[in-house]
């Protein structure tokens, strides 16, 4: 039975890619964007949970994100795990909603985030190599059991080459667009 599959091959590599949109999605650019609290995990009745799971995050405007906190004892914790976050973000409680109003950034703090999209992208870009060496073994292990032979390992070899070249292109591309829109707030 041949080891040498394309097709899981490129399932691996997309969700390379598909990690490092959602990375980005956490980046906060100085538009308002639900996604950016995606991360945050709050504790509440005695475990972690999403903040999506315990509240509605609204963007009723491009600088302003809202949280509704569904039980009225969760709204401190929310607010405690949206400070510990990082994001640089202040909240303003009004009963249970908590409005998040989305601050300019600094030019420092947009090469900072330029950076860490950077190496993100950097991130994407081993796991889809590091799929690509997983298939080149796979397809040397198929020829050394004598299912393929030495050109159909070339052919395939040169396959995979093409698919990383790709999936590298694109993870270039996805990287360059999410830096512009960093840097040209």
């Amino acid at each position: 039975m041949a080891q040498y599959d394309k097709a899981e091959l490129e399932r691996r590599m997309d969700g390379a890619i598909d990690s490092l949109k959602s990375d980005f999605g956490g980046l906060r650019t100085g538009r308002a964007s639900a996604s950016l609290l995606d991360p945050i995990q709050v504790e509440v009745y005695g475990s972690k949970m999403p903040i999506n799971q315990v509240a509605t995050v609204n963007v009723p405007e491009p600088r302003m994100i809202t949280v509704s906190v569904w039980d009225g004892s969760n709204v401190q914790p929310v607010e405690k795990a949206i400070r510990a976050a990082g994001l640089g973000l202040n909240p303003q409680l009004d009963g249970q909603t908590i409005r998040l109003p989305i601050p300019d950034l600094t030019e420092e703090r947009r090469k900072e985030l330029a950076k860490l999209s950077g190496q993100y992208a950097e991130k994407a870009k081993v796991a889809v190599r590091n799929v690509r060496r997983d298939g080149m073994d796979d397809l040397k292990a198929d020829e050394n059991k004598k299912e393929i032979g030495e050109d159909d390992r070339k052919r395939s070899e040169a396959d995979v080459q093409k698919l990383t070249d790709d999936k590298i292109a694109e993870i270039e591309k996805i990287t360059a667009e999410k830096e512009k829109e960093i840097l040209e707030l």
